[in-house]
C-alpha cells in the first residue's frame, strides 16, 4: 500500500535539510535521489498553513491568500485552483463540517482542541462529505500524515478516530468504497519543506 501523501519508486529513504527538517526522498536508478510528494499532498498542506493563519488572523485578504498559495506551490497554476478549492469549499462548508465533527467527538469541545488539530479535521472532513472523487480512505490517511508532520503522535490517533466516526456517521456509503490512491498522483514541484516553527510561514 503506498504510504498516505508520499510516493515512493524502489528504495526509500530519508534525510534532513540544514534546519533539520526531515523529508523523504526517492532514490532511482542510479542513487539518484530526489524529494517526491504528490501534487494534491502539496495542495492540502498549503491549504492547511491558510486555514491555520486564517483562523490566526481574520484580517487576512483574498489577494494575499492567492499570492502565499501561489508561491508555496512554485506558481504550479492547476495547484493553485486546486489549493484555493480546498480553502474555499472548507470555509463556505464550515458551519455542517464543525457539526459533523462536534456530533463524533465525545468529551471535546471544538474550541477547546488545538488549533493545528482542528484545522486538519476540517479539511478531512471535507474531502469525506463533499469531495465524492477523492476515495474516504484517501482523505483520512491524508489527514493523518499532516496531523504526524505538524502535531503529535497521539494528534494522529484523534483525528484518524475522528474522521473515522465523521465518515461512518455522515456518510456510511462511502467506508467501503474501493480505492487508496489520491485520483491526482502527478508529483508535485519539489518545493521547500515548511518552516519548522509553524504551519506557515
Amino acid at each position: 500500500m503506498m504510504e498516505p501523501g508520499v510516493e515512493w519508486r524502489r528504495q526509500r529513504d530519508e534525510t534532513r535539510t540544514r534546519d533539520g527538517e526531515a523529508v523523504l526522498l526517492d532514490r532511482g536508478r542510479g542513487g539518484r535521489s530526489e524529494w517526491i510528494m504528490t501534487r494534491r499532498s502539496r495542495g492540502r498542506e498549503v491549504a492547511l498553513q491558510v486555514l491555520y493563519q486564517l483562523e490566526q488572523n481574520s484580517g487576512v485578504v483574498n489577494p494575499e491568500v492567492r499570492r502565499f498559495i501561489e508561491r508555496r506551490v512554485l506558481g504550479d497554476r492547476e495547484l493553485v485552483i486546486y489549493t484555493i478549492g480546498l480553502v474555499e469549499g472548507v470555509k463556505k462548508h464550515q458551519p455542517q463540517i464543525d457539526e459533523a465533527i462536534k456530533q463524533v467527538a465525545e468529551n471535546w469541545r471544538l474550541d477547546r482542541m488545538a488549533a493545528i488539530d482542528r484545522n486538519i479535521l476540517r479539511l478531512g472532513a471535507f474531502e469525506i462529505l463533499h469531495r465524492d472523487d477523492v476515495p474516504a480512505k484517501v482523505a483520512i490517511n491524508e489527514a493523518l500524515e499532516l496531523a504526524k508532520r505538524y502535531s503529535t503522535a497521539q494528534s494522529s490517533r484523534f483525528v484518524n478516530g475522528i474522521l473515522d466516526k465523521v465518515l461512518q456517521t455522515s456518510k456510511p456509503g462511502r467506508a467501503n468504497e474501493g480505492g487508496e490512491a489520491d485520483p491526482e498522483s502527478t508529483a508535485a514541484p519539489a518545493a521547500e519543506p515548511p518552516a519548522a516553527e509553524g504551519p506557515a510561514e
